[in-house]
């Protein structure tokens, strides 16, 4: 199996007449997790490398809706799926 260097892709398209779009793509074992909150106690959950940081927050910053309680739900879903998927990988290649 062949693999590439670890990096971070950051990219920014902006066109006239569309909304602009930007993209972080996280490859590398030097990516932190962490959230915590703001002195409002607002939630925040940051993801960064030493090129990019993406952070969410509620919306608008504002308190928590419905929609923020779904948001974390997909994000905790998400990530509990990831870590699967790398324990079973991690797994099948120990075992190779």
């Amino acid at each position: 199996m062949t693999t590439s260097a670890p990096y971070t892709y950051v990219t920014v398209s902006m066109h006239p007449d569309a909304p602009s779009r930007v993209s972080v793509s996280f490859h590398t074992p030097h990516i932190r997790a962490r959230s915590w909150a703001g002195d409002s106690g607002k939630p925040f959950l940051d993801l960064s490398s030493d090129e990019a940081t993406v952070t969410i927050s509620t919306t608008g910053a504002g308190p928590v809706t419905d929609q923020d309680l779904e948001l974390a739900t997909d994000l905790f879903n998400a990530a509990a799926r990831y870590l699967a998927l790398c324990e079973h990988l991690h797994a099948k290649d120990e075992a190779a």
